[in-house]
């Protein structure tokens, strides 16, 4: 994987989004990549509403806490020596929702603790919303077997 500065190509890490039948169907894209940092976009659908009668219903909360896992799984992967061939799985995840998401979504994921064998990631999940701007709707954090030596 190119790392230039610390800095790993959102480009490689976007192929694992998009050969990935369900992150491709989420439509993530890998703004930013660096050593123990990433941040993914989602744009608002339809198709990931819950389905509230008579009205738009905000993101369903699966879809939440699948954007924490995988934020925190792809931040942890920049702890690698080779990103792309890390293998490591979740342990532990937590999310906490402090509101609905109700548009474009942004997840921004930082290393707490990368060691040899265990991992955490704590993630912000931010959405638009109908009165203007950006607010925080969930936090989590993910904890990860990290198999270094795979």
């Amino acid at each position: 994987m190119s790392k230039t500065n610390g800095t790993v190509d959102p480009a490689e890490l976007q192929r694992i989004v998009d050969s990935h039948d369900f992150l491709s169907w989420l439509g993530l894209a890998v703004e930013t990549a660096e050593r123990g940092s990433v941040e993914l976009t989602m744009a608002d659908d339809d198709r990931f509403r819950n389905p509230f009668p008579g009205d738009q219903g905000p993101i369903h909360g699966g879809i939440t806490a699948t954007l924490v896992d995988t934020a925190s799984g792809f931040v942890l992967r920049t702890t690698f020596d080779d990103p792309l061939e890390a293998t490591l799985t979740t342990t532990d995840l937590d999310v906490s929702y402090l509101e609905p998401a109700t548009g474009n979504v942004r997840i921004e994921a930082e290393v707490v603790r990368a060691g040899g064998t265990m991992g955490v990631a704590d993630v912000t999940v931010s959405s638009a919303h109908d009165e203007g701007g950006e607010r925080t709707i969930a936090v989590g954090r993910a904890t990860y077997r990290l198999f270094r030596d795979a």
